[in-house]
């Protein structure tokens, strides 16, 4: 995949940057989205641009034009939200054998004997598939009673929001290692590559309190505090902030995920710098983590 552009956005003449797009789009893969320029992420008015385009493409490729609007995001940006790997997914909706119905619009009323009912009609369907969304990145852990120092809830503990060391080890409950936990970089990037990076580091960590004969490791309030302060900044400077989606814990089907309660979940910093920082914490003996 292409390297991101990383001049300024407005910079670079309208035409240039239509042209750019139009080449990423018609090339397989992320590359519209990932080697775009970093502005469409984090600036109103160069996302606004690039969601135009988008809307541009949908409009083309589907010959409905209502149809095409519905599929147009209204509440997020382009790229402000994780995208589908898509091949024709946009032509599937010229089927006639397709049809596109928004329960925002028209919301389910039943399940019926013949399929189901909305506001709207009864549409006869011989599977349902229920894709009811998931409770993303701390849903796991809070459906086990962890437990940490002086029978501490790690479940009350993250009712707000997780509170981490790198997203590796949480202030109060010792000995337990997230290889892949809340608010590292694990969760923005792909799972089986980025995983390895934490696993290393829990890895090493164990072998460091082992060759010294100790038995707890701990992360202090006061790096959890630091880090938790650190993620919470750099959601600031993204649009992904304003989303409603598992990257801000939103989840209209769990209590306390509901809209405009924002939970800072992964790290935006990026992989490599990422690594960097977990690398000189361990380069430096730890000194985030009490040892006993």
């Amino acid at each position: 995949m292409h390297e991101p552009d990383r001049r300024p956005f407005f910079e670079v003449p309208r035409d240039e940057r239509i042209a750019m797009w139009e080449k990423l789009y018609d090339e397989p893969g992320f590359g519209i989205w990932l080697a775009n320029f970093r502005d469409i992420f984090m600036d109103e008015e160069a996302n606004a641009e690039i969601s135009a385009f988008i809307a541009d493409k949908i409009r083309s490729r589907v010959h409905d034009p209502e149809v095409a609007e519905l599929l147009i995001p209204k509440d997020h940006g382009f790229g402000v939200q994780r995208l589908p790997l898509e091949t024709n997914y946009f032509e599937a909706y010229n089927r006639d054998n397709v049809h596109l119905v928004s329960v925002q619009h028209t919301p389910i009323e039943r399940i019926t004997e013949r399929g189901l009912r909305t506001t709207e009609r009864e549409y006869e369907l011989d599977v349902i598939l229920y894709a009811t969304g998931f409770d993303a990145i701390t849903g796991a852990f809070d459906r086990i009673d962890i437990r940490g120092v002086g029978g501490q809830s790690l479940r009350e503990l993250w009712a707000d929001g997780p509170v981490t060391s790198y997203g590796l080890q949480v202030p109060g409950f010792p000995n337990m290692l997230m290889p892949n936990g809340p608010q590292s970089a694990s969760a923005t990037t792909n799972f089986p590559r980025g995983i390895e990076i934490g696993v290393d580091w829990c890895t090493d960590l164990l072998q460091y309190a082992w060759e010294r004969g100790y038995s707890r490791v701990e992360a202090t309030a006061e790096a959890g505090e630091a880090w938790t302060r650190e993620v919470e900044q750099l959601y600031g400077m993204m649009l992904m902030r304003n989303a409603q989606g598992w990257f801000t814990g939103y989840n209209s089907n769990v209590p306390g995920h509901e809209k405009g309660k924002i939970r800072y979940l992964v790290y935006n910093g990026g992989t490599p710098k990422f690594r960097k920082l977990i690398t000189a914490e361990a380069d430096a003996g730890y000194p985030s983590v009490v040892f006993a």
